[in-house]
């Protein structure tokens, strides 16, 4: 079994876990390690897993086989609490307390509480301290929640498209927060979004799922570096998929366009451009869709030769 590994945020050994009312498996074979102090993007389709992957680093659920560790911690151990924090969908909140009564919750469950981090963020939303819970917009919920969960003063925190129910300003308020915490804490940060614009500029790490297993983990820049989007003609497909990976690829009349894993120089006549992670990311996620352009030239190919 593998040692734990405490300068790691997240580790995966593999990890796998299956609802039993559903069937099948909703992650399997994970095996991953997210270094610390770094704030990473975890993407994925509506049931890669993502959503599971959270609430099992959360503590919310328990391995169906392999193991993960947060911290060098099990989740769900009274070590792991105390350190981590996670923000699910859902935001459970009591819906009968005032924003004081919330924050005061906090403070009492938590011995190392920020009154001033929690405050300050309520105070930014404009929130009431003496308004219900139940009576705030999802938006201000939704600061409210993330009040509590960075009051808490954690080193590793999970948020599970926590941002979805906020306007432009708010949402770019709340990423500048977490990008301060990550900076001036060392606060490792995984982030579960759909939005992959918006998580270029903030985050330093990438964890792809695809169809319940890790499809990508590694360093964001490093990632964005070592992909290419080639525009040549279809001729050179087959010498090009000998020397890199490809991605993803579209044929239009002579024409390829191709976004490729780059292993050493390139061979052949290539207009080259390095992509945006977003794009990359996009290319790993639509890769072998049915029905993708990409996928069907790549089935035209393979019945080809």
């Amino acid at each position: 079994m593998t040692e734990p590994d405490a300068s790691a945020a997240l580790r995966a050994t593999g990890l796998g876990f299956r609802y039993r009312r559903r069937g099948g498996w909703a992650l399997r074979d994970c095996e991953f390690t997210m270094p610390g102090g770094r704030i990473a993007a975890l993407v994925g389709r509506n049931g890669a897993g993502k959503s599971t992957l959270l609430h099992l680093a959360g503590g919310l659920l328990r391995p169906g086989s392999g193991q993960l560790r947060v911290l060098g911690a099990v989740p769900g151990t009274s070590e792991a609490r105390t350190r981590v924090a996670l923000l699910t969908q859902d935001k459970p909140l009591y819906p009968r307390f005032t924003v004081a009564d919330t924050l005061l919750m906090g403070e009492k469950l938590n011995s190392s509480w920020d009154r001033a981090t929690a405050e300050r963020i309520v105070r930014e939303g404009d929130i009431p301290l003496h308004a219900r819970v139940g009576e705030l917009s999802p938006g201000r919920r939704t600061r409210v929640a993330l009040a509590l969960a960075l009051g808490k003063r954690p080193e590793l925190l999970l948020l599970d498209e926590p941002l979805a129910d906020l306007d432009p300003v708010a949402r770019g308020e709340i990423m500048a927060e977490l990008m301060a915490e990550a900076a001036e804490r060392g606060t490792s940060i995984v982030l579960s979004s759909h939005v992959l614009p918006e998580l270029e500029e903030t985050c330093d790490w990438v964890l792809v799922l695809r169809d319940g297993r890790v499809e990508l983990s590694e360093d964001a820049e490093a990632l964005r570096e070592s992909h290419a989007v080639l525009t040549g003609s279809t001729g050179q497909a087959d010498t090009l998929a000998e020397q890199h990976t490809v991605v993803q690829r579209r044929a239009a009349g002579r024409q390829l366009t191709a976004l490729i894993r780059q292993y050493g120089p390139l061979r052949g006549d290539w207009h080259v451009e390095r992509p945006r992670l977003e794009h990359v990311l996009l290319g790993y996620l639509q890769a072998g869709e049915p029905g993708h352009p990409a996928t069907a030239l790549a089935e035209r190919t393979e019945a080809a030769a």
